[in-house]
């Protein structure tokens, strides 16, 4: 029952003789019992993302320090908290003793009989006879066959006897370690659109971080859980008959396994709403508080398939054993390999693309625009266009004249354009320069005579110019005379 809380049965037509049932559990129950730290750690990492929890109260969840507990150095209420202590030194094979499976067995036989009569009014409130009810209990101690259907004993009987089954353990069901983390829970609350803390309970918060806080718990405690509170489940909907909610159960059951053990009620304070109200939150959603959250079905998973498909890195590095560092350089390979495959699909898939591509531009109508394509592809060599077994090289390019006006701007300018110009034609073509260029340029020497030479070139042009004007005009003037 602790393992398999739900399942789906498979009737597929090939496998109809045979019907499979699938536990989603599976491999969360698995991790729990073969890995338990790395389960630990998994799921307290995910209760203190739901839940703050102090370094001193998360270490008390772990386990790492003694719970510290409300009314502990009191010395108030001393005689009630002796008395209770006392009644739990009385051990026997069940009663009073730590909880085992074989005292689970014993007390589920209580547990199926009050599943068959819930309708008494005032379950679990009601008191039994005393006296039948230490016939009970002296039987389940000794452990003889108990027929509890032949009618000797009351279902109230019965009731009673269970809840002091609870009240007698050393610790309480949901154990001491989990103490601060159920009051935490029940502080869950709903922000509103500015962000501020609302009065209404979070839920989907307050389921979730139930189930994880359950996965934790002994194997024992959470197997006695499950059936207590699927019992108190199914009294509640009865409430018609037996006039019991969820809210009046809460009130019977919350000091048997919530409450630290030796404390009263001036001890909690105000915590006591808080307590009464996250168990009656258990038995209303009980169904849904024994299912592992869907994240750690997926990388409890993930641990034993190996599958790095819907992983994280941070999973990865959560989940992942001691020994694997043996195998990172064969890993290392793999994956190299994988990558060079990959590359030369990818090259061969662009190749291909490049090519029909090609095709499709060739059979398009002549105009500017296929030529202006075409041109493109030409600039590409590496790419073999279909009918072409060698690339077409691209038109050579044509040579700038090297004049003399090109001369000289190279001097004034000085050598870095003549280098820029250089790195950019492949073959260079040396200058032409006639012998008279040569003698002007070296009797003009530095770059400042050649810029007063071009402004006497200027003056002199200006002044043949406006020569001309005036010829022209006195031309003009005589004719007409």
């Amino acid at each position: 029952s602790d393992a398999i809380c739900n399942f789906v049965i498979c009737n597929d037509s090939s496998l109809r003789s045979h019907p499979i049932i699938f536990n989603p559990d599976f491999f969360v129950e698995k991790l729990r019992h073969e890995k338990p730290e790395v389960f630990t750690e998994l799921v307290v990492s995910n209760i203190t993302r739901l839940i703050d929890l102090p370094g001193a109260e998360l270490a008390q969840l772990m386990g790492e320090e003694d719970p510290k507990l409300p009314g502990a150095n009191s010395t108030a209420s001393g005689f009630f908290r002796s008395l209770m202590s006392l009644k739990r030194k009385e051990k026997g094979v069940v009663f009073g003793s730590p909880l085992t499976e074989e005292g689970i067995a014993q007390v589920s036989q209580l547990i199926e009989y009050l599943h068959k009569n819930l309708r008494a009014e005032g379950l679990f409130r009601v008191p039994g006879n005393s006296i039948r009810q230490q016939i009970l209990k002296d039987a389940l101690n000794s452990g003889t066959d108990i027929d509890l259907d032949s009618g000797e004993f009351h279902s109230n009987d019965v009731a009673t006897l269970l809840k002091m089954f609870l009240g007698e353990l050393p610790e309480p069901l949901l154990t001491h370690k989990h103490f601060h983390a159920h009051l935490k829970i029940a502080d869950l609350t709903l922000f509103d659109e500015k962000g501020n803390k609302t009065s209404t309970p979070d839920k989907e918060r307050q389921i979730e971080a139930l189930q994880l806080l359950f996965l934790i718990l002994p194997a024992p405690n959470r197997s006695l859980l499950k059936l207590l509170l699927d019992l108190l489940y199914q009294t509640a909907k009865k409430q018609d008959k037996n006039k019991m909610s969820a809210h009046n159960l809460a009130l019977m059951f919350a000091p048997h396994i919530l409450w630290p053990r030796n404390v009263t009620a001036n001890d909690l304070q105000e915590n006591i709403t808080k307590l009464n109200n996250g168990v009656t939150f258990m038995i209303k959603h009980s169904q849904k508080l024994f299912k592992a959250p869907v994240y750690i079905r997926e990388c409890a998973r993930l641990h034993y398939l190996g599958s790095r498909a819907h992983t994280s890195k941070d999973d990865l590095d959560l989940l992942t054993s001691s020994g694997s560092k043996e195998l990172q350089p064969l890993k290392s390979q793999k994956r190299s390999r994988l990558d060079s495959c990959h590359q030369e699909e990818t090259q061969q898939r662009t190749e291909e693309a490049l090519k029909e591509l090609f095709h499709h531009v060739h059979n398009m109508p002549d105009s500017a625009k296929k030529k202006k394509l075409i041109r493109q592809f030409n600039k590409h060599p590496a790419v073999l266009t279909p009918g072409s077994d060698v690339p077409t090289s691209p038109a050579p390019r044509r040579t700038r004249s090297r004049s003399f006006s090109g001369l000289i701007k190279r001097k004034v300018l000085g050598t870095p354009v003549i280098l820029e110009r250089k790195s950019r034609d492949t073959t260079p073509e040396p200058a032409r320069v006639s012998k008279e260029n040569i003698q002007l340029l070296q009797k003009c020497g530095s770059p400042a005579h050649i810029s007063q030479m071009k402004l006497k070139s200027l003056e002199g042009q200006k002044e043949g110019s406006c020569r001309r004007m005036r010829a022209r005009l006195l031309s003009k003037d005589s004719s007409s005379l």
